[in-house]
């Protein structure tokens, strides 16, 4: 099984996300996921796999997240995925698949926990901040 990165090139955490799977050696199939969304059932199976409920996947940064309302409590799973699939932006990045699992990896060095070969060795994000390597 390859690497996967549902990456948006505007974000810098998915920049950074990106550059630390490369930096580990491996060279991960990117999605595109505002040009390319996810299915609504490859949504769902990803949010089972991340083990966490669809709210906790919603972007509000730059999204039309309080526009819509989604803030509010009556939005049922199922209607939140609903409005990610209307709007992509929605869906927070990166999310990462690899064999070892899949993970929002917000913060970017979240990505360490599942990459099979977590020692990149010291890592300067795009912000200047070092990633000091795991050990």
């Amino acid at each position: 099984m390859s690497i996967v990165i549902y990456h948006n090139p505007a974000c810098g955490t998915s920049r950074n996300t990106l550059a630390m799977i490369r930096q580990s050696g491996e060279e991960p199939e990117i999605i595109e996921y505002l040009k390319t969304p996810p299915s609504r059932e490859k949504l769902k199976e990803l949010i089972a796999a991340m083990g966490i409920p669809p709210r906790a996947l919603l972007r509000e940064k730059g999204t039309p997240h309080h526009d819509l309302g989604l803030d509010d409590p009556k939005w049922s799973d199922d209607e939140l995925i609903e409005a990610m699939l209307a709007h992509p932006i929605l869906i927070n990045r990166p999310i990462v698949v690899t064999p070892k699992g899949v993970k929002l990896c917000r913060p970017s060095e979240e990505v360490l926990v599942i990459l099979p070969n977590p020692d990149i060795g010291p890592f300067t994000k795009e912000d200047g901040e070092v990633i000091a390597p795991r050990g």
